[in-house]
């Protein structure tokens, strides 16, 4: 997709499920995966998310950035803006389990999500990912790893 811009922005997220992938407590999250990928990657703004099965493996590497929990539950991808980012994560289904977080994942004690800007064509890493989030838990909110939050306020000067 042609945008004329030379930033689209990257986003990681990562929660730990209270409870094992196969326990019926979190079924209804499992069970809407695949559904919630399919209109992400149909969404206005959509450029890429890491695949299930790299994600996966990543997820489970013990000696990897995203530490080997095997009740981690993570999303990497990239879009053409945070305001895209914005209209899928709040504004399609994806709001409806986002309001159910707290049913299947334990309280975070560091940010569970992160965005930043990536060149176009930029494919980001997990190692990348986990430096962000890393930044945005030390830092706080800048320019370089920042929330939602923080780019409502200042979504000027990020986009």
């Amino acid at each position: 997709m042609q945008t004329g811009q030379s930033t689209h922005i990257a986003e990681f997220n990562r929660g730990i499920l209270k409870y094992d992938w196969d326990r019926p407590e979190i079924a209804e999250f499992q069970n809407n995966l695949d559904r919630v990928n399919i209109l992400a990657a149909r969404s206005d703004g959509f450029v890429w998310r890491m695949d299930d099965d790299a994600m996966e493996a990543a997820q489970l590497d013990l000696n990897g950035p995203l530490g080997g929990n095997p009740r981690l539950a993570s999303t990497l991808s990239v879009w053409t803006s945070t305001q895209a980012l914005s209209n899928f994560v709040h504004k399609t289904v994806h709001g409806k389990f986002m309001k159910k977080r707290d049913i299947w994942f334990e309280k975070s004690e560091g940010p569970a999500h992160v965005i930043w800007p990536v060149t176009v064509g930029h494919t980001p890493t997990v190692q990348e990912a986990a430096k962000r989030l890393e930044m945005l838990g030390v830092n706080g909110p800048t320019s370089l790893a920042y929330d939602f939050n923080w780019w409502r306020e200042n979504a000027l000067s990020v986009e």
